[in-house]
C-alpha cells in the first residue's frame, strides 16, 4: 500500500502586497496546478486573483499517528484585495489552519483584520508569520520583531486565535528583484511550527458530493479536467456529478490527487477529476455536486451573529452584499428575534421552528442598538434584554444556487476600500431557502413575525355607567369597523370594548363591561362640565379651562399584534 497521505488546508491570507505568494513558493516542494499567479490578468496585475494552490510535503509529525506516512499541506494562497474578499470566503470552508501574513514594517492593516475575521468564522486554528524581517535593519531587527509580536499578541488577545505562534521570515529577502539565490530566512522554522500545529481535521465522507472547482482546461485525448477542494461528501470513479450552474450532468472518467491517479476522494482532499465532452470555458470556477443536490433559492431564513469589529447598526430593509456557498449577490434584510418571553430559550443549531412567533426588529439587536419599546419594558436594571439567537429574511436580488446548510457572510463591499474599516457585517448559516419565485404569497405567510402596535386616544365623555366615548385612536378615515370588539384599557384601570363607530368624526363608543368606577366618573364629569361652563363665557377663559382640563385627561389604549406577513392584516390580542 502506498504511505498514507493526510492532506491538511492551510489558508495563507493577509493585507495586499504582505508577501503571501512568496511565502507559499519558499514553502511549498510540489506545485499544484492553481498555483503561483497563473492567471493572466493576475500576472498582469502583479496581485493574486484566485485561490492559488500549491502543496508541501513533510514526513508525518507524531503526534499524528504511527506509521510511515506523509502529511501534506495544502497551501491556499488567498487573494488580499477587497474586491476579491469573495474569493476568500468561498475557500474558508475547507481551510483548517491559517496563516495570517503580516508586513513586518506595516503590522495590522485593514484586510489583515478582515482576514482575521474570517479565520474567526470559518477555522479553528492560526499561526502568524511577521514577513519581510529582511526589511529591517540588523541591529535592530531583533527587537523591532518583539515590539510588533507583542503588539499582535495583543490584537488577538479577545480572538479564539489568542496565544497561537508568532515567527518571523523573510520569504524573499531583496524583494521581488532579488536574485533566486537569496535564501528565505526563518521558513524550515515555520514549517516546524506548522507541523506542530497540524492536527487530523474531522472529514466526513458522507452526505452529497460538492466541490469547488476552481480551474477547468482541457487535455488532448483526455477530456476536462476540473480541479478543485472536496468541501463536502465524496466521489468515486463511474460517478454522475451535476454542474449545477449549467443543469449539465456528466461522468467521472478519470481522477488525479497531485499527479497520482485515484478511484475514490472525500471531503477535504484536493482533486484533479475528468470528464468528458465538456467545455471548459463555460466553467472557471464553480460548484459541482451530486446530481439535484443543492437548491437554488429567491429568499433565504437564516440564524446571525453581527461582526463585533462592524461600525454601525444592522437596519432591516438596508443591502448588503451576501456570500452564500459560492456567489455573493446583493441582498434585502428583515431582522426578527424570538417573542421576549423566549429570549433566553436555548439556542437551536442548524434548525428553524416555524410554530413559533416571532418579533419583528427594526434592527439586530446588540449591546449598543436602540431597543426597541418592548425590549425596554423588559428591562427595569437598564441592562437591555438581548436574545440568544437572532434570525434574518434575506431576499435576493437574483436567484442564488447553495447546498442547503451554508455559510452566509454580509458585508458591505462597496465601502471605500482605502477606508480603515471592516466591510464583514454579520455571518449566519442559512436555515431554509425559499426556492419559490413567489415566495411572498407561498412560503412567507408561514413565517409568524409579528410587530406590536400601540394607539393611545382619550375619554371624550361619559355615556352612562357602562360606556363612554373615546376620540383620537382613529383617523377620520379610518374603517372603525375592523376594530370592534378589539379589548382597551382607560388609564384609570377600566377595561373596555370598542362597541363601534359614533358620528363621522372618527369617535367611536366604548362598552365597559364591569362598569366605570365612580372616581372615573368624577373625573370625567368635572371635565366635561367644565367644557361646558367655558363654553359659555368668554374665549379666554375656554383657554384656561383647556388647560386644566388636560392636566388629568384619561387615556385609552389600544394595544395588538400584526403578523408581517398575513395577507388579510389581522389584528390579534392575547
Amino acid at each position: 500500500a502506498a504511505p498514507r497521505v493526510l492532506n491538511v488546508n492551510v489558508g495563507v491570507l493577509g493585507h495586499i502586497d504582505s508577501g503571501k505568494t512568496a511565502l507559499a513558493r519558499a514553502l511549498s516542494t510540489t506545485g499544484s496546478t492553481a498555483a503561483f499567479d497563473r492567471a493572466p490578468q493576475s500576472r498582469a496585475r502583479g496581485i493574486t486573483l484566485d485561490l492559488g494552490f500549491s502543496c508541501l510535503r513533510t514526513a508525518l509529525p507524531p503526534q499524528l499517528g504511527p506509521g510511515p506516512g506523509e502529511l501534506q499541506f495544502t497551501l491556499v494562497d488567498c487573494p488580499g484585495h477587497a474586491s476579491l474578499i469573495r474569493t476568500i470566503i468561498g475557500g474558508a470552508q475547507i481551510i483548517d489552519l491559517m496563516m495570517l501574513v503580516i508586513d513586518v514594517t506595516k503590522g495590522m492593516q485593514t484586510q489583515s483584520a478582515e482576514c482575521l475575521v474570517i479565520g474567526q468564522i470559518a477555522c479553528q486554528k492560526m499561526v502568524v508569520v511577521l514577513n519581510k524581517i529582511d526589511l529591517l535593519p540588523e541591529g535592530k531587527r531583533q527587537s523591532a520583531i518583539e515590539k510588533m509580536t507583542k503588539k499582535m499578541q495583543k490584537t488577538l488577545e479577545n480572538t479564539k486565535f489568542c496565544g497561537c505562534p508568532i515567527v518571523a521570515v523573510a520569504a524573499k529577502p531583496g524583494g521581488p528583484e532579488a536574485p533566486e539565490s537569496e535564501n528565505p530566512l526563518g521558513v524550515s522554522e515555520l514549517i516546524e511550527v506548522l507541523k506542530s500545529q497540524a492536527y487530523l481535521p474531522s472529514r466526513d465522507p458522507s452526505g452529497h458530493f460538492l466541490m469547488a472547482v476552481d480551474h477547468c482546461f482541457s487535455i488532448k485525448g483526455q477530456g476536462t479536467v476540473m480541479t478543485g477542494t472536496i468541501l463536502s461528501g465524496s466521489v468515486s470513479l463511474g460517478d454522475n456529478v451535476e454542474i449545477p450552474a449549467l443543469k449539465v450532468t456528466k461522468k467521472v472518467k478519470s481522477m488525479q490527487m497531485f499527479h497520482t491517479p485515484v478511484t475514490y476522494a472525500m471531503q477535504g482532499d484536493r482533486v484533479g477529476i475528468c470528464v468528458t465532452q465538456f467545455d471548459p470555458k463555460l466553467l472557471e470556477r464553480g460548484l459541482i455536486c451530486t446530481p439535484e443536490s443543492l437548491h437554488t433559492i429567491h429568499a433565504a431564513i437564516i440564524s446571525l451573529k453581527k461582526i463585533q469589529y462592524f461600525r454601525g447598526a444592522l437596519q432591516t430593509k438596508a443591502k448588503f452584499h451576501i456570500t452564500v456557498g459560492h456567489e455573493t449577490v446583493m441582498g434585502r434584510v428583515m431582522f426578527f428575534s424570538p417573542a421576549p418571553a423566549d429570549f433566553n430559550e436555548e439556542i437551536q443549531e442548524n434548525v428553524f421552528d416555524f410554530e413559533k412567533d416571532y418579533l419583528y426588529q427594526e434592527e439586530y439587536l446588540s449591546k449598543d442598538s436602540n431597543s426597541s419599546e418592548e425590549n425596554k419594558e423588559n428591562d427595569q436594571a437598564g441592562e437591555v434584554q438581548l436574545p440568544r439567537q437572532q434570525w434574518a429574511l434575506l431576499e435576493f436580488e437574483k436567484p442564488v444556487t447553495c447546498p442547503k446548510l451554508c455559510l452566509v457572510i454580509g458585508s458591505k463591499l462597496d465601502t471605500d476600500i482605502h477606508a480603515n474599516t471592516c466591510r464583514l457585517a454579520f455571518h449566519g448559516v442559512l436555515l431554509q431557502g425559499m426556492e419559490d419565485k413567489n415566495y411572498m404569497e407561498t412560503f412567507l405567510p408561514k413565517l409568524k413575525v409579528y410587530k406590536l402596535k400601540h394607539k393611545e386616544g382619550q375619554v371624550e365623555r361619559v355615556m352612562d355607567d357602562y360606556s363612554v366615548i373615546g376620540r383620537s385612536l382613529f383617523k377620520k378615515e379610518t374603517n372603525i369597523q375592523i376594530f370592534v370588539g378589539l379589548k382597551v384599557k382607560l388609564s384609570t384601570g377600566e377595561d373596555g370594548i370598542i362597541d363601534g363607530g359614533f358620528g363621522q368624526s372618527g369617535k367611536f363608543k366604548i362598552r365597559i363591561p364591569d362598569g366605570l368606577k365612580p372616581d372615573t366618573k368624577m373625573l370625567l364629569t368635572v371635565a366635561s362640565k367644565k367644557k361646558t361652563k367655558a363654553g359659555k363665557g368668554d374665549a379666554a377663559k375656554e383657554d384656561e379651562s383647556s388647560k386644566n382640563d388636560s392636566a388629568q385627561p384619561v387615556t385609552i389604549s389600544l394595544l395588538f399584534k400584526r403578523y408581517v406577513f398575513d395577507t388579510q392584516k389581522k389584528m390579534i390580542q392575547s
